[in-house]
């Protein structure tokens, strides 16, 4: 449950808050914050992606070799998800 929860649930939510808040910038501000928001991003994912792995590995103790792979696979699919949904706010907010 623990693999469950911190390797596919945690990502998943912590890139839809990020989507949310990228999609309602770049619908309110326009593209160039938008992008400027993803660049942000990137630090606070790397930040989150960080924590997790010490949160999942050092401090709860589960095991890196299952973890990891989790973590980082759904953390990867959900951003690729996340990266098509805001393009797709942007080429939208081109045509107004």
């Amino acid at each position: 449950m623990k693999y469950f929860l911190l390797g596919v649930l945690a990502p998943i939510v912590l890139n839809l808050i990020h989507l949310g808040v990228g999609l309602f910038i770049t619908k309110n501000q326009g593209n160039t914050f938008g992008v400027g928001f993803s660049a942000i991003g990137f630090v606070s994912k790397t930040a989150g992606m960080v924590f997790l792995t010490w949160l999942g590995v050092s401090y709860i103790g589960l095991d890196f070799k299952i973890y990891i792979p989790l973590l980082t696979f759904f953390w990867f699919i959900t951003h690729i998800f996340e990266a098509f949904i805001i393009n797709s706010a942007m080429k939208k907010n081109i045509d107004k």
